[in-house]
């Protein structure tokens, strides 16, 4: 990649850092293009040139931040922290996660979820599924959760919690449950053990 194009793309992660701390913090309506190229140090004109318009840039913050979290998983799941451990901190991130995310960000990151987002359900498909998987064979050989539990069951359970959220009467809702929900999923397939 030539100079031209480091920066370009040094600018476009500037623009999408910018935008995700203030759509986290403000939400997505309260927060102006202007705003965002004061804090990614561009002007507006920059913004509108890589995005052509909020909507857009929207989009591409929640792929972003998509992409974001998912490394930070990717770590976590590879890392040589115990099973236990890594539940608790996929709990953990969750929860600090919910409480950081504005509302109206988290509703319009919601719609797109909805909308059966192609990135995220590819994301989902691809590498997703195939790490909690894994995840749940770790957990079956250290003997955390109980060995006789197929995935294809826990997977259908994942699958059955993923399609209710979707709808729109429950995503408005489910933000302040998100610990509890975590709580649900994991420690239930463990069969109730803390460590």
């Amino acid at each position: 990649m030539d100079g031209f194009m480091r920066r370009k793309e040094m600018k476009k992660t500037d623009i999408l850092n910018a935008a995700l701390a203030l759509f986290m913090e403000y939400g997505v309506q309260k927060v102006s293009i202007a705003e965002i190229a004061k804090k990614a140090n561009v002007s507006q004109v920059t913004i509108y040139n890589y995005y052509e318009s909020k909507e857009n840039l929207v989009h591409e913050v929640i792929v972003f931040y998509i992409d974001k979290e998912w490394k930070d998983y990717e770590e976590l799941l590879k890392s040589d922290l115990t099973f236990p451990e890594k539940i608790k901190r996929i709990i953990f991130n969750k929860k600090e996660t919910a409480s950081k995310i504005n509302e109206d960000f988290y509703q319009y990151f919601m719609r797109e979820y909805a909308a059966g987002m192609s990135y995220l359900e590819n994301l989902y498909i691809e590498k997703t599924v195939p790490s909690f998987i894994k995840l749940f064979n770790e957990g079956k050989e250290k003997g955390y959760i109980d060995p006789d539990l197929s995935n294809e069951a826990i997977l259908f359970y994942i699958q059955m919690m993923k399609e209710y959220m979707q709808r729109e009467d429950v995503y408005q809702k489910i933000l302040p449950m998100t610990e509890d929900l975590m709580k649900l999923l994991f420690y239930g397939i463990m069969g109730g053990r803390e460590e």
